[in-house]
């Protein structure tokens, strides 16, 4: 995501920092390439031409004096510009209503409206606390209602069933009437999608509105769509009075062009990101923050969220009292960092929410992506508690009987043996204080990698 802007970006601030001072002409060749990096990232076009000229008219005018460096000051004015154009907060779902605040999901077939609310009733579960029911009025798509069914069982929130033989409105309206009656703080409703726009689907979703008066009618868009998803969002949001969007597949190969001009399009905030397929993949959108990650600053506050809500805090302070005592760091410790990982999205997550020049500094590492995080715990599963504890008993016939165990040659687990010795020493220097040491010894490396 976003991968490709970000580098143009990057090079077109960092030739303007080579500048004296700001001036008309490289402030208009700095834009020039600006403008291509935008169009290359699958912004719309009169979003890149708005986008330019009021970068350019501040970075020309008073904002800019008293500024350090000509490059510092042009990356302040890009980075508010950026956070403008995206919607400048994070706007919030709205509960204001007698339960159940209903939640309309729209948008074509394949954006990913069945996952997202899946992800949603997931979300407001765990971090609103809200008794979440779910629904199906897609009667066209094959196997849809049952696709709802099992997100909704993975989720472990509440799910209403229908059937194909019903029509959209009767189901919403049952739904409503049994998520009233027991006393469901929201329902999420998960409406039918076309390949593409036309009459039939926009007169159904709009009965639907008018049937269920729904708090929030959120816009379902795959980053994916690249220009498409800008006509197709100015249709819903002519035929729909949305009140937000949800961005899905923004950590795949998407060019990010769809979060920077859905804003602008729609007239609607983005409320929230979907990142991965798993249920937890979803965050809410804050403008700064992604602006933040497109200058190559990282997103630093969204990794401390994500570490306060995935790591055992129990578990910290356990490892914590184990570094105090001077019994040091084993094998199992090294599990649990690994599990810790996996629950926030395994490296290449951490690693999107880093600052550009330590992420630089980590791309020539390794991929530890989540087959290898699972290979390591399956080599490690595969040792008795005792050899966990003390992995200086693992000689050759111990190693190959851990590799039979876990499936995989002795060379992994002397790779992983490895690995672990280099994070152990990094440990040791920690408990020691000795960070200035470690951070000279390791020379931007990750621990136990190439």
């Amino acid at each position: 995501m976003f991968d490709n802007l970000t580098n143009r970006l990057s090079q077109v601030l960092k030739n303007l920092r080579g500048q004296a001072r700001l001036s008309e002409a490289n402030i208009t060749e700095a834009m020039r390439e600006v403008r291509m990096a935008l169009l290359e990232a699958d912004v719309a076009l009169p979003v890149v031409r708005d986008f330019v000229a009021r970068v350019r008219e501040k970075a020309l005018g008073q904002e800019v004096i008293g500024s350090l460096t000509p490059g510092q000051a042009v990356v302040g004015v890009v980075h508010r510009e950026l956070v403008s154009l995206m919607g400048e907060k994070n706007d919030e779902l709205n509960f204001a209503t007698t339960p159940p605040a209903v939640i309309l999901m729209a948008g074509l077939q394949g954006s990913g409206k069945t996952t997202s609310s899946g992800k949603l009733a997931k979300w407001l579960k765990e971090n609103r606390k809200k008794k979440v029911l779910v629904v199906s009025c897609d009667i066209y798509r094959p196997a849809a209602i049952e696709q709802l069914k099992m997100v909704a069982q993975q989720a472990e929130v509440d799910f209403f069933p229908s059937t194909l033989e019903q029509k959209p409105v009767d189901i919403a309206h049952a739904a409503v009437d049994f998520a009233r009656r027991h006393f469901f703080d929201v329902l999420i409703v998960d409406t039918a999608g076309r390949l593409a726009i036309d009459k039939a689907m926009m007169e159904e979703i709009q009965a639907l509105h008018v049937a269920l008066n729904p708090i929030e009618t959120l816009f379902v868009v795959d980053a994916m769509q690249g220009q498409d998803a800008v006509n197709v969002a100015k249709a819903f949001a002519e035929a729909l009075p949305l009140t937000g969007v949800v961005v899905t597949k923004l950590d795949g190969d998407a060019r990010g062009g769809v979060a920077l001009s859905v804003r602008q399009v729609t007239g609607k905030p983005i409320k929230f990101v979907g990142v991965g397929e798993k249920l937890t993949g979803l965050e809410p959108f804050h403008p700064d923050r992604m602006a933040s990650r497109i200058l190559g600053m990282g997103d630093v506050l969204s990794l401390i969220e994500d570490v306060q809500k995935n790591v055992n805090v129990a578990e910290a302070e356990k490892l914590a009292k184990k570094f105090k005592s001077g019994k040091g760091f084993d094998l199992e410790d090294f599990k649990q960092q690994i599990v810790q990982m996996k629950k926030m999205g395994g490296v290449s997550a951490l690693m999107d929410k880093l600052p550009g020049q330590l992420a630089k500094a980590a791309q020539n590492a390794p991929q530890v992506d989540d087959r290898s995080m699972r290979r390591i715990e399956g080599i490690i599963n595969s040792m008795t508690l005792k050899e966990r504890a003390y992995p200086d008993l693992l000689k050759a016939s111990r190693k190959r009987r851990i590799a039979a165990g876990a499936g995989v040659s002795v060379q992994e687990v002397n790779r992983l043996l490895s690995q672990f010795e280099q994070t152990q020493k990094m440990m040791k220097m920690m408990a020691k204080g000795g960070l200035q040491k470690l951070m000279r010894s390791f020379k931007g490396r990750i621990p136990g990698m190439p």
